[in-house]
């Protein structure tokens, strides 16, 4: 895990999940859990997920120690973005993907608003883990 919620002040509400390999991925509960998690908690070179063009959860996956995840592990974490938005049952869905680095909020936004730079589009089925 990458950090133990109770060492962040004010954690953000997340679902927490765990993928094969000991990968951690959390996703926020509201705007404000969403602002805390993308802006707050992520690292620079962790994973930063959200459902295209949609209202869905800011979805992090944590990076290890400088260790990348593979492929599976990236197309699992958009595949957990995907589930926590409005296309839950939507079929093959849309996720952005980017480094956490190239997340920032706009001057005077709403909470869960953000700007993306460098993005990529997973096409995915929206699935946890279980």
């Amino acid at each position: 895990m990458p950090f133990d919620p109770s060492e962040i002040p004010h954690p953000p509400a997340v679902w927490a999940y765990e993928l094969p390999g000991g990968w951690t991925v959390w996703a926020g509960r509201t705007d404000r859990d969403n602002d805390r998690l993308s802006l707050k908690v992520a690292r620079n070179d962790d994973w930063w997920f959200h459902l295209r063009g949609m209202p869905g959860s800011h979805v992090v996956l944590f990076v290890r120690d400088g260790i990348e995840p593979d492929k599976g592990t990236v197309r699992a974490a958009a595949a957990i973005a995907a589930w926590h938005s409005k296309q839950r049952r939507g079929g093959t869905v849309a996720v952005t993907a980017t480094r956490a680095r190239y997340v920032s909020k706009p001057r005077g936004a709403k909470a869960g608003s953000v700007r993306i730079r460098k993005e990529s589009v997973i096409k995915v089925k929206p699935a946890v883990p279980g």
